[in-house]
């Protein structure tokens, strides 16, 4: 009796774990069609608008295409039309690397310098951060247009001000040596964004590591060499990135400002990637989309190395002795 008492128990046991096993499964079933029905829009956004684009785009690289036609097959003629017969790629790479040499260090250097001076409790401190930031709110295109008369030789605001106070003018966006800089000098016009994002760094540093500095005596300048600057070097390094990203990217000042002139000193790849694939009478739509490959080539590439070289400057948990 008691053996075919524990054979029912053992019995009814193992029913029972069948049937949670069973239920747990029909319930993690449940959960992924569910899951799977949650995330269906963003799989199709991603589908429709990067997957295919992306391996599209791939594709119109090897082709001859003006956007119209059914593009032609062609190999990798583009890329050697690119880069041994186009007269204005590597200026045009030329201009785009001194743009960023010039563009992103300023940037960086202004930005975090105005946010260490706005990292203070003082009275109206909050006005001063809103004027600094209202610039970056401004449309794009409207600034530059303003800027554009600004620089005007003859009645801009920039040589009016150079004369009163008796320093020779320029015609800065009409000189070879001089549109570059002047370019930049607009870019830090909207320097109010990379500031706040300093700013939102500083003001993260544990205020512990200032007073143990106060105590050791070390001057503010030592503070911030050695321990501001490392404590907001993640910030410095997200900045960074998006500095080379955004440099290699600029479209908006060559063809409000200079149309690429002159003489191809202000031609910046992605406007030369414009007007390859989409201005004059033969739109060279393929050509174009092979040159966009390029750029993202060098991007990835300029992004990688800065990863690769972030552990030796870039303070954090992972690196630290």
């Amino acid at each position: 009796m008691e053996t075919r008492i524990a054979d029912n128990v053992r019995a009814t046991g193992q029913a029972v774990r069948r049937t949670g096993r069973w239920q747990e499964r029909k319930w993690h079933r449940h959960d992924a069609i569910a899951g799977y029905l949650f995330i269906w829009p963003a799989i199709l956004g991603f589908c429709l608008f990067v997957a295919y684009p992306l391996i599209s785009s791939a594709y119109y690289a090897f082709t001859n295409w003006n956007g119209l036609s059914v593009p032609r097959w062609i190999g990798l003629q583009n890329f050697q039309y690119m880069f041994t017969k186009d007269p204005a790629f590597w200026p045009s790479l030329r201009a785009t690397a001194y743009f960023g040499i010039l563009s992103v260090p300023t940037t960086l250097v202004l930005g975090l310098l105005l946010a260490v001076l706005l990292n203070r409790a003082l009275p109206g401190i909050k006005i001063f951060r809103t004027i600094m930031y209202l610039p970056v709110v401004l449309p794009g295109i409207a600034v530059l247009t303003l800027w554009k008369y600004v620089y005007d030789p003859l009645f801009g605001l920039a040589n009016v001000a150079l004369s009163a106070i008796h320093l020779p003018t320029s015609l800065w966006l009409g000189s070879e040596q001089m549109a570059m800089p002047a370019i930049v000098i607009i870019g830090l016009w909207g320097v109010g964004g990379t500031m706040i994002i300093f700013l939102a760094g500083l003001q993260a540093v544990p205020q512990e590591i200032y007073e143990a500095a106060r105590i050791d005596g070390a001057g503010a300048l030592a503070t911030f060499w050695n321990m501001t600057l490392p404590m907001i070097s993640p910030i410095i390094f997200l900045q960074l990135v998006l500095q080379l990203t955004g440099a290699f990217q600029a479209f908006n000042q060559a063809k409000v400002l200079t149309d690429g002139g002159p003489n191809f000193a202000t031609n910046l790849f992605m406007y030369k990637i414009y007007k390859d694939g989409l201005q004059g009478a033969f739109p060279q739509v393929g050509y174009a989309t092979a040159e966009v490959w390029i750029l993202f080539i060098i991007i990835l590439a300029i992004t990688a190395l800065t990863f690769r070289t972030s552990s030796t400057w870039v303070y954090g948990e992972n690196n630290i002795d």
